[in-house]
């Protein structure tokens, strides 16, 4: 059994301005500033109004907390020195796409022309969670399996309900919207590694795609590094809020090898099942629960965490990640940032206050609380 599950996390911020509270874009020496600071973690995204940051390689959850802390803590010092303060939310409460402008690279100006209208929406943040994997045929034999508990990880991690000023019913948003663009989604299964690079590869051979970075799905291997990639998750306002859901993830396959030593493996659900729960965690959260299609019943949250919880106590125990899956649990039974955000949202009404201002205060004393 492979014995170290190194982790790395990648977030995207939204920068604000500190008097409006409205969408700013990132000047160049706030850039310049955070990658030199940084050592090249910290980049831009696709929109100006946006900024990336993405941890080094880690064994333990306590040394990928060191870096995130200290990369979240750059951004937020550096965009102060311009009045500006760094957000980790999927979407801005009450900001429109069409004021937005994506940022002038040439990645990003290929990406535009490719995707037309659908990539000027793109006014959305994730979460990805990187687990070290150096056999390829052990990814494709994974990325089945753990697909099953990517709705567990979206339903925890949803932090996206409003959209253009007003509440859209969802926990997640942001999926809808990235949804519209190709190569997303569950991703398809393979009976082998070679398969998948088969699949992947007639796009590439016919110039469709320069490589498979331009497939989005909701888990993937890596194109740069040996590792299997969770994109599913909305970004966490909380620092650690994020270190759980990589700690979970990082438990998760850690569970998955040990089974595949005992030859055990997690049971194959149908994509249409795996997708129905994947919907009722993007609009419902941890509200309403996830179908266990074991047992043919739609379990609450805070019950399939208690399940999930004893299956990987062992792992999480061997990762000395514990307390981390232990709050995953509080977020099941007391909400998750899409239930705060709509709970400032509605106490700022009913005090006649401007309630999407509200919101965009509470992410930014979320962001800087762990700091």
């Amino acid at each position: 059994m492979q014995k170290e599950f190194t982790l790395g996390i990648e977030e995207e911020y939204l920068l604000v301005d500190r008097d409006s509270l409205h969408l700013a874009e990132a000047p160049e020496a706030l850039m310049t500033a955070c990658q030199a600071d940084c050592e090249g973690q910290v980049s831009p995204e696709f929109l100006q109004c946006q900024i990336e940051v993405g941890t080094r390689p880690h064994a333990t959850i306590a040394a990928a907390r060191d870096d995130l802390k200290r990369l979240r803590a750059c951004v937020s010092q550096r965009a102060a020195e311009h009045n500006l303060t760094p957000i980790a939310v999927s979407c801005h409460p009450f900001a429109s796409w069409k004021d937005q402008h994506h940022t002038r690279k040439e990645r990003y100006d290929a990406l535009q022309h490719a995707l037309g209208g659908v990539a000027r929406r793109m006014l959305i943040c994730g979460m990805h969670v990187h687990i070290g994997v150096a056999d390829k045929a052990l990814r494709a034999d994974l990325m089945p399996q753990l697909s099953y508990f990517l709705p567990h990880l979206l339903a925890l991690s949803a932090s996206s309900p409003f959209w253009n000023g007003e509440d859209t019913g969802l926990s997640s948003y942001r999926l809808t919207i990235f949804d519209n663009l190709p190569r997303t989604g569950l991703p398809p299964t393979f009976a082998s590694w070679a398969e998948y690079e088969r699949t992947t590869g007639i796009l590439v051979e016919l110039g469709v795609i320069e490589d498979t970075t331009k497939i989005w799905w909701d888990l993937r291997p890596s194109h740069r590094f040996p590792t299997l990639e969770t994109r599913i998750m909305d970004v966490q306002p909380r620092l650690e809020h994020a270190l759980s859901l990589a700690a979970m993830n990082q438990a998760l396959m850690r569970m998955l090898c040990r089974m595949k030593a005992r030859n055990l493996r997690w049971r194959h659900y149908d994509r249409f099942l795996v997708g129905e729960n994947r919907w009722r965690a993007q609009r419902y959260g941890v509200g309403e629960g996830l179908i266990d299609f074991g047992d043919r019943s739609i379990k609450p949250m805070t019950v399939l965490m208690d399940e999930l919880m004893g299956m990987l106590s062992e792992d999480a125990e061997a990762l000395g990640t514990l307390p981390e899956i232990a709050r995953l649990r509080q977020i099941a039974e007391h909400g998750n940032s899409a239930t705060r955000q709509r709970r400032v949202h509605a106490e700022a009404l009913a005090r006649g206050e401007d309630a999407g201002q509200a919101v965009v205060r509470h992410l930014i004393e979320e962001f800087h609380a762990d700091l």
